[in-house]
């Protein structure tokens, strides 16, 4: 006997988990409602691995992110790029949905083409300061623009936008710091140190924090969650080996290339050392710890500076530039925090005040209002 749902949508978005996480969330509030939900992505991307572990049946579209200039990589691309936009279009014939949630980025575009020419309505949602290329230069059409800030609105071109922080998931507001803790198998009572540089690591950071983890863990008697990155894990544990041959017998000290459980971890955490993208950012406030933001300096359009800095104008982070990046700077930053739980405490307060816990929510309720 086949399932009856009361409607189709699809959700699209991937490459890093700021576009996938935002999508899942939505992707299980609308299940969770009756609906039945088609995640379309690239299935080299991680997406495919988050979004099929979870049950949702994925739809593959081939597409990388754009070349710069106009060359012949360009010319091949723009032809894979027609072709994902026919499939997307086949997608949307064959399961009709009622309409498609994107979170942006290059996987989403061949999508939101389709439902231009097929007019298939679609809402776009954008996690940072600075809009990305394609909400700003695809969400004209789109029935509802959804924003992470409001100082993105003025470069979206629809009238409908709404600001509603970025959809997260619903553990985030559930989870209990004792519970994380058990999830993790970190003691609940100890101040927790996490130090990540979003789902694709990174380098600068990892090299920095290489240098002081035997110190926070010995000597200052931190629990330390460390995330590599998949491409990076191997290097840094050569590293790591070198300094602390120990490291793995050390109940405090937990280094990994990703982790699945992120709610646990950043629920476990008093202190994330972390790069600026916008969920990560919308995580760590929504899990109420204090960041310390390192932005990627060449991240596209500088968004990752531009969310840093709205959160430093809110008291909510401490903020440092990724050429300051050196083990003495990160020590004393870490230290100054420990040993003034004034500060602290504040930063944390603030940072849980930014959260945004309904987002996810008005966003289900816009797709199923259309």
């Amino acid at each position: 006997m086949s399932e009856i749902y009361n409607s189709v949508y699809f959700v699209t978005g991937g490459g890093t988990g700021g576009h996938i996480y935002p999508a899942l969330a939505v992707a299980d509030s609308l299940t969770s409602k009756g609906s039945k939900v088609y995640y379309v992505g690239n299935k080299r991307n991680m997406e495919f691995e988050l979004a099929s572990k979870k049950g949702y049946k994925f739809l593959h579209v081939s597409i990388k992110g754009m070349p710069r200039g106009l060359n012949p990589k360009f010319f091949v691309w723009g032809i894979k790029l027609v072709k994902a936009i026919i499939r997307s279009a086949r997608y949307i014939k064959k399961y009709k949905p009622k309409a498609v949630f994107a979170t942006g980025g290059y996987v989403s575009a061949p999508m939101i083409f389709a439902c231009i020419f097929t007019k298939t309505p679609y809402i776009m949602h954008d996690c940072d300061a600075m809009p990305g290329l394609v909400t700003k230069k695809l969400s004209k059409r789109a029935k509802y623009v959804t924003l992470a800030f409001e100082k993105a609105k003025k470069y979206i071109p629809n009238k409908h936008t709404v600001i509603t922080g970025n959809p997260i998931r619903e553990e985030f507001e559930t989870m209990s710091r004792t519970q994380a803790a058990l999830n993790t198998g970190l003691d609940s009572r100890k101040l927790t140190l996490c130090i990540m540089g979003g789902s694709q690591g990174a380098k600068s950071i990892n090299k920095t924090a290489i240098e002081v983890l035997k110190e926070f863990v010995q000597e200052l008697n931190l629990q330390v969650i460390f995330q590599t990155g998949k491409k990076n894990y191997e290097e840094v544990i050569e590293r790591v080996k070198q300094i602390y041959p120990a490291y793995n017998q050390d109940r405090n000290l937990i280094i990994k290339p990703y982790f699945m459980d992120m709610i646990s971890v950043l629920k476990t955490s008093d202190i994330v050392i972390s790069r600026a993208g916008s969920l990560s950012i919308s995580e760590i406030c929504a899990s109420g710890a204090a960041p310390i933001l390192i932005p990627f300096p060449y991240a596209a359009a500088n968004h990752q500076r531009i969310n840093a800095k709205y959160l430093l104008e809110m008291g909510a982070c401490i903020y440092i530039e990724d050429k300051e990046l050196e083990p003495n700077k990160i020590r004393e930053t870490v230290v100054g925090l420990i040993d003034n739980p004034v500060k602290l405490n504040y930063i944390k307060q603030n940072s849980s005040h930014l959260a945004k816990f309904n987002a996810t929510e008005r966003i289900t309720d816009l797709l199923t209002g259309l």
